[in-house]
Parts: structure tokens; sequence; C-alpha cells
């Protein structure tokens, strides 16, 4: 009996590496939200801590400010939606795409019954449509004109901004972040209409300083190692996980409605060619437009822009670029 419990507390020891000497500091750029469980239940469960990491969470209002103080190298990792990341490789900016946390496959376009119907991107045609330029969601409403070959007068707006426009018809339809959904549903009331047009999907991902990542990659293993215990977790209990969420997010939505929104969301820590690909296309669209003045870049530029190497010593399987 001794020698079995020995040997399962041996066993235990090695459920994630650990690092050799006293814990190594990650500073980590991340906020609570609804769609990425994994950070949520690797810190409920001490599992940075198991590995012998240290994270210091701080937060930012937005991916973009995230990212921008990773680069300046404030934070050693973030975490942001994958369209900072294709400006990143366009400026050449030294970081490195380490993880995809989650898909969110739910984009849509949301409209005021009264500015007339909404059954296919058609509709679009001649309509005034409000959005935030310059990111994915303009990305995303470009695609989504573009295959139902269309045009519309695409007005610019902040994201809090959007909603009552639509619902004082100062724009018949808007294209916004998932986060303010809800309120647009809130603020249109019987009005609501909306249009889940396929062609993009929001990737959740983490980002590593280059410095950083080159200075302490058994840091970034350890990293990616507890996330990857903490993916199992969420899948295996998926219930639990939303309720780790709600606790960080103190209240700001009921579970039901964070359960509406997981069966939009693809939750699995991966890194894999489908979001190589995005990068690639938005990088050339943000060319296009002329938000920075680069060469589109090639895949392989692009690739370039990741490192596999954390991910695959934790979760190999889930490491696709190929």
């Amino acid at each position: 009996m001794k020698r079995a419990f020995l040997a399962a507390v041996a066993a235990a020891a090695l459920s994630l590496p650990t690092l050799s000497l006293a814990a190594e500091k990650l500073v980590f750029a991340w906020t609570p939200n609804p769609q990425t469980p994994q950070v949520d239940v690797a810190l409920a469960k001490d599992y940075f801590a198991e590995a012998g990491l240290e994270v210091e969470i701080v937060s930012f209002p937005s991916g973009r400010e995230g990212f921008e103080a990773l680069i300046g190298g404030q934070v050693d990792v973030a975490f942001m939606a994958e369209f900072p990341a294709a400006v990143g490789v366009l400026r050449g900016q030294d970081f490195k795409v380490v993880g995809d946390l989650a898909r969110f496959r739910g984009s849509r376009v949301i409209g005021n019954t009264k500015a007339g119907p909404l059954a296919s991107p058609a509709d679009l045609a001649g309509r005034n449509i409000g959005t935030v330029l310059g990111t994915n969601v303009d990305f995303y409403l470009s695609k989504v004109l573009e295959q139902a070959g269309v045009s519309a007068t695409v007005i610019n707006a902040g994201p809090a901004d959007l909603a009552p426009a639509v619902a004082r018809r100062d724009v018949d339809a808007m294209v916004t972040f998932p986060t303010f959904y809800a309120a647009a549903k809130a603020a249109l009331g019987d009005d609501y209409v909306e249009l889940k047009a396929p062609g993009y999907s929001v990737h959740f991902i983490l980002s590593a300083n280059g410095e950083s990542l080159r200075a302490k990659p058994e840091a970034f293993e350890a990293f990616m190692a507890a996330l990857a215990k903490a993916d199992a977790d969420v899948a295996a209990d998926p219930s639990a996980a939303q309720d780790a969420v709600l606790a960080n997010m103190k209240g700001a939505m009921p579970k039901p409605a964070l359960e509406a929104m997981w069966s939009e969301v693809e939750i699995g820590l991966t890194l894999d060619r489908e979001l190589l690909d995005l990068i690639v296309e938005e990088a050339a669209w943000i060319v296009g437009k002329g938000i920075v003045k680069a060469d589109a870049p090639s895949t392989e530029a692009v690739r370039d822009a990741f490192d596999p190497a954390p991910l695959s010593a934790a979760k190999p399987e889930a490491v696709a670029l190929d």
C-alpha cells in the first residue's frame, strides 16, 4: 500500500512540467470574458502555480491595447482576437502567436426591422451600415458584401454608439463585436433582426513577446501546459468551467446567457492552418484598405510569426500548421 501511495504521488507530480528553480514570472494581459474558460479554470485550480509559474494578470480595455503592451515589453503574453496579429505581421513587430483558445462562429449583421427585411446578405444592398472601421468586424462586413455582390454605405462609429444609432434609424444595420450583441438586442427590442452570414470566425488567441519567449522558453511551455490541462477540464465538465468564468466576470452575465453564447463558440486549445490562413487574408485586406502601408505577406511570412513549440510540448496533437 505504501508503494502504491508513493507511485500515485509521483504520477501526480508529473501531471504538469515544473520549472526547476524558483517560480518564473509571466505577466499576462487578460481580462475576464466569456470565451476563454481555460484561463479561468487554470486560475481557479492553481495550475499555473502547480507548473512552477507566477502569473500576474494585467487587464486592458481591449485586445489591441493588450497587444500594444506586449509589443512594448510591458507584458510577456497577451490574449486578443487575431486581427491585431495581422497588423503586427505587417509592421514587422517582435511577437509570436502561441495558441488559439476558442473560435466564435456566430458573427452577424444586426438590423432594425423598420429598415426592411434582413433575410440574406443581398438585403444589405444600398443600406447604411455602421461598423468600427479598420477592425475585424469591418473585415467581416467587407466579406459579407463582397460575397453577396452588393454595395452599401459603410459608416464608422464606436461600438457603444452602434446599437443606439440603429435604434434611431441613423443607420439601417450594424456589424459590431460579439460582446455588444446583447446590448443591441436590448436597445432594439421588437425591432431587432439579425443575419448570421458565414465567412468569418473570431479567433481568441495568445501571443507572446518575442524577447520574453526567447529568454524563458521553459516558462512558456509551463504556461501552455497549464492551459492544456485546463482545456481538458473544460471539455470534461463545461458547466463547472462556466461557473469559473462567471465567478471572474462577477455577475456581468447570467449563466443561461453564457450557455447560449457557448453554443456559438468552439472551445479548444489549438494552433492550426485555419488561423494561419485567416491572418494571411486579413493582412492582405489591411494592405488593400491602406490601413498599413506594406506589401501583402506570403503564407510563409505569416507562418514565421507563429511559434508552435510551447503548445507542441504540452499538446502536440493540437498543432497543425502544415
